[in-house]
């Protein structure tokens, strides 16, 4: 960890046929994800994991044969990326209230609605998933699906709560990353609820369409910290679905779960639609927006919204952060 000394402390808060494959090669196994992108949408549906390990999918012998020949393991499946793709496209009428997603272990389009979806529409998307031939199914989520904002501690903005999520920089500037939807309220941001402490000014947002935004510190008496509850944040990269996570947020701590879909389009209820969000089963609640998703030292993700709450559980979307990263040109540390 590298840490900048100063007085106050600031971290970062935060079914379808398949045949599997097993690999024959001993050498190490290259990059799933990777190598999945190197067969094409056409060739491959998707990267999940498998009692740990990961598992390309793949539509024809050939391809597994490639996925073989490098250590990885390969499922024969139906339905390609492309197919699947193409089906979530035609059927995504925009709703409120519902997520779109890939989900790579069952080969499916999966629709999750959550309770304000009304009848008329769910029976519609129900209709459209019997006569998918088992390629989409619909689920149905508790509550609604909405950005995660409040008004309480940790970093306040405009009226609002919400929660850092990474500490970040470029050279020997230093800057925080939040939600999007967060960063659009304010362009100052606090460390206290009476705004006498403040932290610095929002130098970028973007919601909808994605959900980030970055604050450059202005506070030298603040210590910037590179950790998340104690763990260093040394790396950042994207997740696997099936792989475990945890979630850091001002109002309900820490809480782990597992990511469910990856390139998730999300059509929140209250108005707004984001796309490329990361599933999972997390849960969270109001104020615990913008903080990090992250598994050991790899940060993740940033909390977004989603359904339900930390007593009956739900579903949490996340933006990525490796696509904050990238827009702003600033690194964890």
């Amino acid at each position: 960890m590298r840490t900048v000394r100063h007085a106050l402390v600031i971290a970062a808060a935060a079914v379808t046929t398949a045949a599997l494959i097993p690999s024959t090669a001993t050498a190490a196994p290259a990059d799933p994800t990777a190598l999945a992108a190197s067969l094409g949408v056409e060739r491959t549906a998707g990267v999940h994991l498998d009692a740990g390990r990961p598992v390309v999918n793949v539509t024809d012998n050939a391809a597994a044969a490639a996925v073989r020949a490098v250590g990885g393991q390969a499922r024969l499946v139906t339905r390609s990326t492309r197919q699947l793709e193409d089906l979530r496209t035609a059927l995504d009428a925009g709703t409120p209230g519902t997520a779109w997603a890939l989900d790579p272990a069952a080969n499916q389009v999966v629709v999750t609605a959550d309770a304000s979806v009304p009848a008329d529409r769910l029976a519609g998307l129900r209709s459209a998933a019997d006569r998918s031939g088992g390629a989409v199914r619909v689920d149905r989520a508790t509550g609604t699906f909405a950005p995660l904002i409040s008004g309480g501690d940790a970093i306040y903005g405009g009226g609002y709560r919400c929660s850092l999520g990474f500490n970040v920089r470029s050279g020997s500037t230093y800057y925080f990353l939040t939600a999007g939807h967060c960063t659009n309220a304010a362009s100052e941001w606090f460390a206290d609820s009476a705004h006498n402490t403040k932290l610095g000014d929002r130098t970028g947002s973007s919601f909808p369409g994605n959900d980030y935004g970055i604050v450059r510190y202005t506070n030298t008496s603040v210590t910037i910290s590179g950790t998340v509850g104690g763990t260093d944040i040394t790396s950042a990269g994207d997740p696997v679905v099936g792989q475990s996570v945890t979630r850091r947020g001002s109002t309900t701590g820490t809480h782990s779960g597992t990511v469910t879909a990856l390139n998730v389009t999300v059509h929140y209820s209250g108005g707004g639609t984001v796309k490329g969000m990361i599933q999972t089963t997390v849960c969270a609640e109001p104020g615990d927006s913008g903080g990090p998703l992250y598994d050991r030292g790899t940060a993740l993700g940033l909390t977004s919204g989603g359904s339900g709450d930390c007593r009956r559980g739900g579903t949490t979307f996340f933006q990525p952060v490796t696509e904050a990263l990238a827009k702003y040109g600033v690194s964890v540390f």
